[in-house]
């Protein structure tokens, strides 16, 4: 069992930054794959980010460049920091630990944390 817990969210101005932080409890962080998804009203959970066990990166097209996923496994966190932020980056932030344990897939959420980009 992981315990997910976002935080780092807040209101930002356009163009500006914002580091999150995904802190887990309960398990062997280390072993998991980690995610960062963000979900707007009325709109389908999108992909953000993905950290592997052994490191791998991988981005939605639309934060490429702007966005930066890492790991300190020594702390169980996951980080994900978002420069060049837009007013359509506003959204609830989750995390998600995933991992394969004798055959059955794994996942557990975060509660979210809130971002939003505005003027």
């Amino acid at each position: 069992q992981v315990h997910l817990v976002e935080s780092g969210g807040g209101l930002v101005q356009p163009g500006g930054s914002l580091n999150l932080s995904c802190a887990a409890s309960g398990s062997i962080f280390s072993s998991y794959t980690v995610s960062w998804y963000r979900q707007v009203p009325g709109k389908q959970r999108e992909f953000v980010a993905v950290i592997t066990i052994g490191g791998g990166i991988n981005y939605a097209d639309s934060v490429k460049g702007r966005f930066t996923i890492s790991r300190d496994n020594a702390k169980n966190t996951v980080y994900l920091r978002m420069n060049s932020l837009k007013p359509e980056d506003t959204a609830v932030y989750y995390c998600k630990a995933r991992r394969l344990h004798i055959g059955v897939l794994l996942e557990y959420w975060g509660q979210g944390t809130q971002v939003t980009v505005s003027s």
